[in-house]
């Protein structure tokens, strides 16, 4: 099969901004919508999407600001960027496909976007499966000195603007290759050649770089406070939920991924620890796509 072969692009205008979606599978199967992570778009997916369009509608956005979606400028507060409004775009992009219902799946800032999104959209989503995360603010209060220096990225681009988007922008490409070889992963060795040049396409973007920070710090800000309210107001994850992690990851070295997202769901929780980094798509394909349809099916 060719580069996402069989699937429909689209630009689709949701919550005032315009993503990038392609569209693909069988139209009378379960939709699922599948969402990627910081520093990629929604090709994470080319090769997991071969996989399952068989049995699926897939939908595969870009997030906003990132890959060919919009990238507005981050709000004093960074509220467009916190995960409640990125949730608030995909429950839109499914609602607009005809899509009430569906299960989901994310991957590093994608996974983050879906936790969100199965909190406060609880009844559109049959089932979760996160990707190579544990819960935002679970990380932040646990943050050692060994977390500090290994996600070194969490505090560097939550700088305020410009610095970090001046730095980033004087090499993105090289940024770029050593986060592709870093969390545990040698995601370069994995990589096809329009792989990599999409990713170096749509990162090298100065309007990327911008909102690739903003997303970040809306995480470490904004996104913070409505995990705290989420909390006290016992709100939990309600569906079943599947947790994939690498155990090159730095969430399997320094956290427990598993008890911290059972704490989190009121629903059961699976957990398979998986011979990868942090790039679990990428570097596992066959793996990954074999869990995903063993669970969602």
């Amino acid at each position: 099969m060719g580069w996402f072969e069989g699937f429909e692009s689209r630009r689709i205008a949701v919550n005032g901004i315009e993503l990038f979606v392609r569209i693909g599978g069988d139209p009378a199967a379960p939709p699922l919508l599948m969402l990627h992570g910081f520093p990629q778009t929604h090709a994470i997916w080319h090769r997991i999407a071969q996989r399952l369009q068989s049995r699926f509608r897939l939908v595969l956005p870009d997030l906003r600001g990132y890959g060919d979606s919009a990238k507005p400028r981050g709000e004093a507060d960074h509220a467009n960027y916190s995960k409640r409004t990125m949730a608030l775009d995909m429950a839109e992009l499914m609602a607009q496909l005809g899509h009430e219902r569906f299960a989901l799946v994310g991957h590093d800032r994608g996974g983050r976007v879906a936790h969100r999104l199965a909190l406060d959209h609880a009844q559109r989503v049959t089932k979760l499966c996160l990707i190579d995360i544990a819960p935002t603010l679970d990380m932040y209060e646990q943050t050692t000195m060994a977390f500090a220096s290994l996600y070194y990225h969490w505090f560097f681009l939550i700088q305020p603007a410009p610095l970090p988007e001046k730095l980033l922008g004087a090499d993105p490409k090289f940024f770029l290759h050593s986060a592709f070889g870093g969390w545990g992963s040698k995601l370069l060795e994995h990589l096809e050649p329009q792989a990599l040049a999409e990713y170096e396409r749509c990162f090298t973007m100065p309007q990327t770089l911008h909102a690739n920070c903003e997303d970040y710090r809306a995480s470490a800000g904004i996104d913070l406070e409505h995990d705290r309210a989420s909390r006290a107001a016992v709100q939990r994850i309600g569906c079943d939920t599947l947790v994939l992690w690498g155990e090159r990851g730095v969430v399997h070295r320094l956290f427990k991924p598993l008890d911290l997202w059972r704490a989190q769901c009121a629903a059961n929780v699976h957990g398979t620890l998986m011979p990868a980094g942090h790039f679990i798509p990428e570097e596992l394909p066959d793996e990954t796509a074999g869990h995903l349809l063993r669970f969602f099916a």
